[in-house]
């Protein structure tokens, strides 16, 4: 049987305090969790059209009824976001040739980016989709390579550069796709021009 690609989707559960804590420092924790649904809902909308297989994985606990049903579920684990990501694409990788990662934070995200990236692997290593604030809003991987995840502070400003550094050293193909806004602040939302009630 011909394998299929993977879309895995990293979403968190959207309770108060739990999602979007930069935001909602300004817009306090029950704005931020419709901001964060909104933000579900715009990621929902990219990825439904495609052809691809579907893995959502959650950052607290599955949910069996929302948005997300008729995808597979899993439940993120690992010490940090490198780890988390790690153990999400190797278990991907038993069923698909090609694989990609994204959030879902990031409202420009379309399909045709995500498509763009899939026939990106068919001659290249690896798909990376930069994002503002130094991090990246989707990664590509046509073969399991851990060490992509190495020496990174997942917090900080530089995942996108030393991940491209991780490709370099693995001597790896790879293209980077149009630079993106992810929301994590007030500026992100003012800049987007979303409106918050």
């Amino acid at each position: 049987m011909e394998k299929s690609d993977t879309l895995i989707i990293f979403v968190k559960n959207p309770i108060p305090g739990r999602v979007k804590t930069r935001l909602a420092k300004d817009i306090g924790d029950e704005k931020a969790v419709w901001v964060y649904k909104k933000l579900l809902d715009c990621t929902l909308e990219a990825v439904k059209p495609l052809d691809v297989s579907k893995s959502v994985w959650y950052g607290d606990e599955l949910n069996h009824d929302d948005l997300w049903n008729g995808s597979q579920k899993h439940l993120q684990h690992g010490n940090d976001l490198g780890e988390r990501m790690s153990n999400a694409f190797r278990q991907a990788f038993q069923e698909s040739n090609k694989v990609c990662i994204i959030g879902s934070d990031c409202p420009q995200l379309s399909s045709e980016i995500i498509e763009n990236a899939f026939r990106t692997l068919k001659d290249h290593d690896f798909v990376i989709g930069p994002a503002i604030d130094g991090g990246y809003y989707l990664l590509g991987m046509r073969s399991y390579q851990p060490t992509v995840f190495n020496s990174i502070e997942w917090s900080g400003p530089e995942v996108y550069t030393k991940t491209i550094a991780n490709f370099n050293q693995l001597n790896a193909s790879y293209k980077i796709l149009e630079e993106l806004r992810d929301v994590d602040d007030l500026n992100d939302i003012n800049a987007l021009g979303l409106k918050v009630p």
